[in-house]
């Protein structure tokens, strides 16, 4: 009867034992395996600031405050089939300092809602450079999610002003979203475009 009972037990402890070793091959392949990011370093260190989980085909926008006539100005990027930074859109309100004046060739310049929209810019760069106002620190950072919801953060909440970065897409080990600072956000923009 003792021996039934301790052979039980063993089998028991080796099951559970098995059960842990699954789990924790599990735990290790996922931490591995890859993610691909938005990422944002420092210009100078590449150090990474922070990272936003993203996906080909995923939307983002920067928006700024120009620092002249203090109007938003929405720059729309798409992260491509190739894991590139595409330029697709620009939205501004006003003419001025360092703001187009027409379309480039196979972009189409339209306005719509007393806003000048250039839209199929298609400028595609393997990454950019940014940086967060420091006089008109209001940058912004607004993504779409795989539900298309808008979310939206201010730079200054993981950025120092007048910080250089330099923004690109990677496939970095998941580990790193454990690692490193997550670009995210508690409520929904109601701000879309």
């Amino acid at each position: 009867m003792q021996q039934i009972v301790f052979r039980k037990k063993q089998t028991f402890i080796g099951i559970v034992i098995i059960l842990l070793v699954i789990f924790t091959a599990l735990v290790i392949i996922r931490a591995l395996s890859h993610q691909l990011v938005l990422v944002f370093s420092d210009r100078k260190t590449q150090k990474i600031e922070a990272l936003l989980p993203i996906e080909p085909g995923n939307r983002f926008s920067i928006i700024f405050v120009h620092s002249i006539h203090h109007k938003d100005v929405v720059e729309i990027y798409r992260v491509n089939e190739q894991n590139e930074i595409e330029q697709t859109d620009i939205i501004f309100e006003e003419f001025g300092i360092g703001m187009p004046s027409n379309a480039p060739p196979g972009a189409l310049f339209v306005t719509e809602n007393g806003k000048y929209h250039i839209k199929n810019l298609n400028l595609i760069m393997p990454s950019m450079i940014i940086r967060n106002g420091k006089t008109v620190s209001k940058h912004r950072l607004l993504w779409f999610d795989k539900n298309d919801k808008a979310h939206q953060v201010y730079f200054n909440q993981y950025f120092k002003p007048g910080a250089w970065l330099e923004i690109k897409v990677k496939n970095l080990p998941r580990y790193y979203l454990w690692k490193e600072p997550l670009i995210h956000d508690s409520k929904v923009s109601k701000q879309t475009h």
